[in-house]
């Protein structure tokens, strides 16, 4: 178990929870670590819902994906926040890369793990994606009929967003233009065995910085969501990594969803429209999108306040039945 001298989260420890650090491997043979937490007195044969969590893109679980996790913990669920392959504390190399396919096998691998702990209900199984993560929960939820409910806060479509630039601004010539560079880089990476880093989050503010990239900024580099282990606090991923998101566009089955989907913005979010665009694919009467009012796109990483908890546990308790 975690015990409060170990605690590495940027959230506060729960009195009502236990958290143990878990490893399993996903379908690729890598090996992901996450934490489980438990709510505590589980009678010893007792079947729970379970949850699992990952997300922001470039976060780790000790960061927004350990507080949902941690809090749904506190509703009576066993929820498992992951680091997804090459990031945090799970395995993969080399390390920072992203993929749309490996980073939705992630979901369905924690839902392996899940369907086989002693205390989980295997049909009772839902899983959040939290940004970035928030487009491959769905692309997941497309895939594997095991997740009966989902639920995707703030998301982003990486995929799109990587071809297409913020609100759809880069056309075909642009793309063409980007692939080039990035089919250089991919060349000198191979020449000196490394890989270039891509733009991160800057080290200091000048104030002139979009008000998305100055919450970024007041989120992972203070102390309010600083992780040492997360990518956007601490890091770069991978110049590379773009050119599988460029190519590969998720959500392509998505209209195909059966099972239940709350999807979840902030009014003032400049990411809204992915997750508003998303939700008009989705069919039948089980999909809801909630718009929170005054909220942005970070205010949903950790804000108690403003991540709507109450109505998240009753979407779970509605539809892991």
């Amino acid at each position: 178990m975690v015990s409060a001298k170990s605690w590495d989260k940027v959230f506060a420890k729960s009195d009502k929870v236990t958290v143990k650090k878990v490893h399993f491997k996903n379908r690729y043979g890598i090996k992901l670590t996450g934490d489980l937490y438990i709510p505590k007195g589980v009678a010893k044969d007792a079947k729970l819902p379970a949850i699992a969590v990952s997300g922001p893109f470039g976060a780790v679980k000790e960061q927004s994906s350990g507080l949902y996790a941690q809090t749904l913990a506190e509703r009576g669920f066993i929820t498992l926040a992951f680091d997804p392959s090459y990031t945090g504390e799970s395995a993969g190399t080399p390390r920072n890369v992203a993929s749309p396919d490996i980073n939705t096998e992630d979901f369905s691998a924690a839902v392996d793990y899940l369907s086989t702990h002693k205390n989980v209900d295997e049909n009772k199984i839902g899983i959040i994606g939290i940004c970035g993560f928030g487009g491959f929960a769905l692309n997941a939820a497309a895939m594997d009929t095991r997740i009966k409910a989902t639920v995707v806060s703030t998301m982003y479509d990486m995929t799109r967003v990587s071809a297409n630039g913020y609100n759809d601004s880069v056309d075909e010539k642009a793309r063409y233009k980007m692939l080039q560079d990035l089919n250089a880089q991919r060349t000198q990476d191979y020449k000196s065995g490394t890989y270039a880093k891509a733009p991160g989050l800057p080290e200091k503010l000048t104030g002139q910085e979009p008000q998305f990239v100055q919450d970024y900024f007041n989120y992972y580099k203070t102390p309010l969501g600083f992780h040492k282990r997360s990518i956007n606090s601490n890091g770069n991923w991978n110049t590379t990594s773009a050119l599988s998101l460029i190519n590969m566009p998720i959500l392509q089955r998505s209209a195909e969803i059966q099972n239940a989907v709350l999807v979840i913005h902030g009014e003032k979010a400049h990411s809204r429209y992915f997750g508003e665009d998303a939700f008009k694919k989705l069919k039948g009467n089980n999909k809801e999108l909630l718009i929170i009012p005054g909220a942005n796109h970070v205010d949903l990483y950790y804000k108690m306040d403003v991540i709507p908890f109450d109505k998240i546990e009753k979407f779970y308790k509605s539809n892991l039945k």
